[in-house]
């Protein structure tokens, strides 16, 4: 397993062994020694969650206050562009984003640690999204960061799209109007 840092510290690129032949492939997409080893993290998983979306579904940014969640998350069919916001008051780079693609060609994870919101759009014609959670769903905890917010200024690969939100994400606060983790 390889592990690389992003532009914003914490959020992490992990890159498993995969081990193909003309049958297909193997890989690990957890062990929690390797994860430890790999990162200098432990983390205790509670909830896994799948979804799926058509091309130019945008979900997010989710985050949860009071009940915040690391996230694992994987492509295990198509690919996404996977964005985390940095919305710890006290971070020196508070309000930055990190996005990398994650792909079923690539096998590449994003740990989003607690203390970000997370969203991603699909870029492919359809995408399974697998995340692990630290924490439990708990919805009157949750927050939507408005997805276009003007002072974060994600550049989602859109291509001249409009993407399809849910009414949730659709409403969705600027980061100025957000509750926030110190």
């Amino acid at each position: 397993m390889n592990v690389f840092e992003t532009a914003l510290p914490g959020i992490l690129v992990i890159e498993p062994e995969v081990f193909g032949d003309e049958r297909g492939f193997f890989y690990e997409s957890w062990n929690e020694r390797a994860f430890a080893r790999g990162t200098g993290l432990e983390v205790r998983f509670v909830q896994d969650n799948h979804s799926r979306s058509g091309r130019g579904v945008l979900r997010g940014l989710h985050y949860q206050v009071r009940r915040p969640q690391g996230k694992l998350v994987r492509v295990a069919r198509g690919a996404v562009f996977d964005v985390a916001v940095d919305l710890r008051r006290s971070s020196p780079r508070f309000g930055r984003w990190v996005g990398i693609e994650l792909s079923e060609r690539n096998y590449r994870q994003m740990w989003v640690p607690p203390g970000f919101g997370h969203g991603f759009l699909v870029i492919s014609e359809m995408a399974e999204v697998l995340y692990k959670s630290t924490d439990y769903y708990a919805p009157e905890h949750e927050r939507c960061l408005l997805w276009n917010d003007c002072q974060v200024d994600v550049r989602w690969p859109l291509d001249g799209i409009e993407p399809l939100l849910s009414a949730k994400d659709r409403a969705g606060q600027p980061l100025a109007a957000c509750e926030l983790f110190e």
